[in-house]
C-alpha cells in the first residue's frame, strides 16, 4: 500500500513538468519530480514567472542557455560559446549534437548542431561551431547576428556518433567542410583525458582559408605523435580519391572509421567499405543533411486537408509555418517542440523532425513546428 501510495505521490509531482526534456536520462525523473512541485507551488503563476526576475537561465519549464561569446573560425563559420541554465548536464559524449532554440523576429527558430567544447573540462560552458550556407536563416544569423547575452533555448545532447572511451588503438578520420565539428571534439578530448589513439585525419575543404581549426590541426600534427594529418586542399588537388585511400592509408581497413560530411562524399565511403567486405561496426558515420543543417526533409507540396488548401515549400519551412503562410489558423504554443500544442494527424506522405531527422509517415501524430516536408504530404487540419 505503501508502495502505490509513493508512486502515486511521485506521478502527481512529476505530472507538472512530465513532458519537458532533461539533459540526464538517469536524472530526468528527480529533475522533473522538482519542476512538478515548483509548479504546484506557484500555481495559478508559473515558478518562472519569478524565476526569471532573478536570472533568465533558471527555468523550471525548459533547458536555457546564454550565448557568452561568438568567435569567428573561418570567414563563414564562428564557434558559438554558450552557458547552460540549471539542469543541463555536462556528461555528453564527445561526437553528439544539442539543439539549439533562438528567437529571431519574434519566431522561434530551432536547429541542431555538433558540440566543439570537451564534455566535463570547460566548466559550465559549451560550444557549437557553425558553417553559414545560403540556404540557412539560422546559420548564417549564429555566425552573422547573434550577440553575446542573447538566451537560446537547449535540448539534452544526443546522437551515436560518438568517440568510445577508451577510444580505439588506431584509427581513421575522414572529415569535409563543417563535418571536422563533431570530430574536432573527439580531438580535443583524447587529449584532455591524457589518451593515446593512433589516428589518421583525412580533411577536405577547398583551401587553407576554409579550413574550420586550421591552426589547431597543424598545432595537433606537430605536437602529437601518435595524429597525422592529411588536408585535402580540392581547390589545386581536386577531390579525395578514395579508391585511391591505400595511398594515404595503407592499413585503412584494419582502422575503425569515423567520417562526416557532405552526403556525396558519405555515400562514396559507405561504397568503398562494402566493396571491400569490412563489417558495418567498423564505419560511423554522421549525415548533416537531416540533423545539423537547417534542412529538415526535401520539401514538397504540403495539402491541408480540411482548410482545402497547397503550398510548396522547402525544407527549411516548418509545416506550422507553412500553414501560416496559407491563413490557416494553425494550433501552436512553444513553437519548439516542447509543448505539444501543434500536434496533428499525417494523412498521408512523409516528414522529418527537424531535431533528430526521424521521418514520419501516414497515420503519425506529428509535431508541425518542428517538422518539414519530405516529399509531397497531407496533414488533417
Amino acid at each position: 500500500m505503501c508502495s502505490l501510495d509513493l508512486r502515486g505521490l511521485t506521478k502527481w509531482s512529476q505530472k507538472p513538468a512530465r513532458d519537458i526534456a532533461t539533459a540526464s536520462p538517469e536524472g530526468g525523473s528527480t529533475i522533473n519530480m522538482i519542476r512538478g512541485l515548483a509548479a504546484r507551488a506557484t500555481t495559478p503563476l508559473l515558478p518562472d514567472d519569478y524565476l526569471k526576475m532573478l536570472n533568465p537561465l533558471w527555468t523550471a519549464r525548459e533547458l536555457r542557455g546564454a550565448i557568452v561569446d561568438v568567435r569567428r573560425e573561418t570567414e563563414d563559420s564562428a564557434t558559438v560559446v554558450i552557458k547552460p541554465g540549471w539542469g543541463f548536464a555536462a556528461d555528453y559524449q564527445p561526437g553528439q549534437y544539442v539543439g539549439i532554440g533562438l528567437r529571431v523576429d519574434g519566431r522561434w527558430h530551432w536547429r541542431s548542431y555538433s558540440l566543439t567544447s570537451v564534455p566535463e573540462r570547460d566548466g559550465k560552458l559549451i560550444s557549437i561551431t557553425v558553417k553559414a550556407t545560403p540556404e540557412g536563416f539560422l546559420s548564417t544569423h549564429l555566425v552573422n547576428g547573434v550577440k553575446p547575452g542573447t538566451i537560446v533555448r537547449l535540448a539534452a545532447p544526443k546522437g551515436q556518433f560518438a568517440l568510445p572511451d577508451p577510444p580505439p588503438v588506431k584509427m581513421l578520420l575522414v572529415t569535409a567542410g563543417s563535418g571536422i565539428t563533431p570530430v574536432i571534439a573527439m580531438l580535443r578530448s583524447i587529449a584532455q583525458r591524457g589518451q593515446t589513439s593512433n589516428i589518421v585525419h583525412i580533411h577536405s575543404a577547398p583551401s587553407p582559408q576554409d579550413v574550420i581549426f586550421h591552426d589547431e590541426l597543424i598545432e595537433m600534427q606537430d605536437g602529437r605523435p601518435d595524429y597525422r594529418l592529411h588536408l585535402q586542399m580540392t581547390d589545386r588537388m581536386g577531390h579525395l580519391d578514395l579508391d585511391r585511400l591505400a595511398d594515404i592509408v595503407p592499413d585503412w581497413t584494419e582502422r575503425p572509421t569515423w567520417a562526416c560530411g557532405p552526403p556525396a562524399m558519405l555515400d562514396d565511403i559507405e561504397r568503398v567499405w562494402t566493396a571491400a567486405g569490412l563489417p558495418e561496426n567498423q564505419l560511423h558515420m554522421e549525415r548533416f543533411v537531416i540533423d545539423r543543417t537547417d534542412k529538415g526533409g526535401e520539401g514538397g507540396t504540403v495539402t491541408f486537408a480540411i482548410s482545402d488548401k497547397t503550398i510548396e515549400v522547402d525544407g527549411a519551412t516548418s509545416l506550422l509555418e507553412a500553414g501560416e503562410r496559407l491563413g490557416i489558423q494553425m494550433p501552436f504554443g512553444c513553437r519548439m517542440g516542447i509543448c505539444q500544442t501543434c500536434v496533428l494527424p499525417l494523412e498521408s506522405g512523409h516528414v522529418r523532425d527537424f531535431r533528430s531527422g526521424v521521418e514520419h509517415g501516414e497515420g503519425d501524430r506529428i509535431q508541425t513546428c518542428v517538422s518539414a516536408a519530405s516529399g509531397d504530404c497531407t496533414i488533417n487540419v
